[in-house]
């Protein structure tokens, strides 16, 4: 659709949308943000009244509906992505999803799916950020044998906080509004993909820590059932062993990073530093590297959406193909937790 104007409604204007998603799609020449719709029509018309926007929808089924927008940005939580994402592929709508993909694998398949069934249609999905900056520079470390054969990858994505008895249910602990991705264990999965790819088995055993927390909607507290822990034994098609452990309630734990042990090489990222370190065979230690600027990512999530929409560039950061894959891997894990079995992927 080169040259002409991509009018853009938004579903769901949550913390990330109106931070990122709203206005930095108004930035882009030949962009409006046209409507919006969100959990009430008066936190609607708040977000239409901070960024401009002209019309506000009561709900997401009219504003996918309606004649003035060509193109659709869903900021809901995941329990809704599957059925906005149906409803604008078969109005002829470009489609910008948060991450997760989908409440569950079955979701992100039918999403996959209709997707293909309309390949003139740009499907997209807000990719993970966490480690943007070393994507390249990891990559192609593992694809020159940097690390020799990879061995043995160890992802700890723990918060360090403490069990936060009698907390707040927030909807990433709330399986009917968040599905079955667990924590942050999809978004770390997708960026291990990206480096050595898939994996082709998973082991996994989970712990509720928090049993209670308090609706704020009713105001009365409620069970749950979503896991505050998570360990995780994959193994990967390259043929290394992964451990991945996840936790909201490892209190003073370390900072989120990733370890990939090969039989030359060790790579090490540490998150919240941003630092990528590295060492061979013949070092004593681990050294950082300095990755290029040329090398390094950072967020273009919105630039990127146009210019695939406008048919300049293919979606990289992330396909729906992608999606699947992570949301495979999300389940898998959940389905080794129930039955104490090793599940092997792709589901299918």
């Amino acid at each position: 659709m080169a040259g002409q104007t991509l009018r853009v409604g938004v579903v769901g204007a949550g913390a990330n949308t109106r931070l990122h998603h709203i206005p930095k799609l108004q930035k882009i020449d030949g962009v409006e943000v046209v409507s919006v719709a969100n959990r009430s029509r008066e936190s609607g018309q708040r977000v239409a009244a901070e960024f401009g926007i002209p019309t506000v929808y009561d709900n997401w089924k009219q504003l996918v509906e309606a004649p003035d927008t060509n193109a659709i940005m869903i900021g809901t939580w995941p329990y809704l992505h599957c059925p906005i994402t149906l409803a604008a592929l078969a109005a002829g709508k470009h489609v910008l999803t948060e991450a997760r993909l989908a409440s569950n694998a079955a979701e992100a398949r039918r999403m996959l799916n209709a997707s293909r069934e309309h390949p003139e249609l740009t499907c997209m999905i807000v990719p993970s950020p966490f480690t943007l900056n070393v994507d390249a520079a990891i990559e192609q470390r593992v694809r020159e044998g940097y690390l020799g054969e990879v061995v043995s990858i160890d992802v700890r994505g723990a918060m360090p906080a403490f069990a936060e008895v009698g907390g707040k249910l927030v909807w990433r602990q709330n399986r009917d509004l968040s599905g079955n991705n667990i924590l942050n264990m999809g978004i770390w999965y997708e960026a291990l993909m990206r480096w050595v790819g898939e994996a082709t088995s998973v082991m996994a055993r989970t712990k509720v820590v928090v049993r209670q927390r308090l609706d704020l909607d009713t105001g009365e507290a409620r069970q749950t059932t979503v896991p505050d822990h998570v360990e995780i034994v994959a193994e990967m098609a390259i043929g290394a062993l992964a451990h991945l452990s996840f936790s909201a309630v490892t209190g003073l734990s370390r900072s989120p990073e990733v370890w990939l042990f090969g039989t030359e090489g060790t790579l090490k990222y540490e998150q919240a530093a941003k630092v990528l370190s590295g060492g061979r065979r013949s070092d004593k230690e681990l050294k950082p590297i300095d990755v290029p600027a040329e090398q390094q990512g950072f967020w273009r999530v919105e630039e990127e959406f146009v210019a695939a929409v406008r048919g300049e560039v293919p979606v990289r950061y992330t396909t729906f193909e992608d999606g699947v894959r992570y949301m495979d891997f999300t389940e898998a894990v959940l389905r080794s937790a129930m039955t104490g079995m090793a599940v092997p992927l792709p589901l299918g």
